[in-house]
């Protein structure tokens, strides 16, 4: 054996186990097992007391037996696109989830994958390899594939997201329609006559549905629109940059935008603003964030809220949920926003 196998084999010796525990506690081995489990035949003291003693010593299951004992791995895998914002999304969503498992015995894989490549890839993957015990996806589209494919298997899983698909899935998702429709409301309170929409990128399903919001408003409120089909929020910030610009040099230009995403909306103020327009005063902005940042950024945007961190306990309460076997019509969340926050 060589010096890092020895060392090694020392490590693991001295990993604390249910032995351990049973000797600090003075139960049996199969009661602390239990304990740890949750089980309700366990008082809830002798429970709390286990588990107070289990995190004090690093008890960590081993994941290799449990998996033998109970063809569980204790792993939710939640697949990101490697291009999405790290301050707007990522961080957040991981955080969310890694707060609402941190009391069951389920630790947090991140399986990422690139937007140009098969978004199937790392989810066929993790189903195939059995790597996790439930999925976790976003930028779900109306007939998504990797929905269709993690369904005819029975392999639980959540998307942060609706589908069209006639089949039922725990979702959490965020109502973008009717953020595009009080958006539009705000600006046309605002005095404002002509509105641009900055949009998804067109396959996703919550792009439809801003788009619905948003010609739900124009009609409701009578104001036009001004097209702005160029780019998306998928493009860099530079392209969205001099997108705006061509945009509000129109004869016909905008005097308010609709903006999907935080991070797009940091382009359109600066090509705004390279164009020699005024927030507030020529143009107005109703932007989505969810890092609280575009009012400090310029305070003349309104901005409706979108918590990334409440969607992440969500989404890992349904996949936790999925994983159980409860319905999957108890497992479906969505956030409907009443409000946009006035500048300042």
């Amino acid at each position: 054996m060589d010096a890092d196998q020895h060392e090694a084999s020392n490590a693991e010796a001295e990993r604390p186990t249910l032995k351990t525990i049973a000797f600090m506690t003075g139960l049996g081995v199969t009661t602390v097992s239990r304990a740890l489990k949750d089980a309700p035949e366990i008082g809830l003291e002798t429970r709390k007391r286990v588990q107070l003693v289990a995190r004090q010593v690093g008890y960590r299951p081993n994941r290799a037996g449990v998996r033998l004992r109970t063809g569980k791995t204790n792993v939710i895998s939640l697949v990101l696109d490697t291009q999405e914002q790290v301050g707007g999304f990522v961080s957040d969503i991981v955080y969310g989830v890694s707060e609402a498992i941190a009391e069951t015995p389920y630790h947090l894989i991140i399986t990422p994958y690139s937007r140009d490549k098969d978004p199937m890839e790392p989810v066929r993957y993790v189903v195939e390899t059995g790597s996790a015990d439930g999925i976790i996806i976003s930028r779900t589209e109306p007939d998504d594939p990797r929905v269709r494919y993690m369904a005819d298997r029975g392999f639980p899983f959540a998307t942060h997201g609706r589908t069209l698909l006639n089949m039922p899935h725990a979702f959490h998702d965020f109502d973008n329609a009717a953020f595009a429709r009080i958006a539009v409301h705000r600006l046309a309170e605002r005095g404002r006559k002509r509105l641009a929409l900055m949009a998804p990128t067109a396959r996703l399903s919550y792009t439809q549905h801003t788009r619905d919001g948003f010609a739900e408003g124009l009609a409701e409120t009578g104001l036009a629109e001004a097209p702005f089909s160029t780019v998306n929020a998928d493009f860099s910030l530079e392209q969205i940059r001099a997108a705006a610009i061509e945009l509000v040099q129109r004869e016909k230009r905008p005097d308010g935008i609709v903006s999907s995403t935080g991070g797009a909306t940091f382009a359109l103020v600066a090509g705004i603003e390279a164009a020699g327009l005024k927030l507030g005063r020529d143009i107005d902005i109703v932007s989505k964030q969810s890092f609280r940042l575009l009012p400090l950024f310029r305070p003349e945007i309104h901005v409706v809220n979108e918590d990334f961190r409440h969607a992440g306990r969500e989404l890992a309460r349904a996949v936790l949920g999925a994983i159980a076997g409860a319905p999957l019509t108890a497992l479906q969340s969505l956030v409907v926003p009443t409000e946009v926050e006035s500048p300042g």
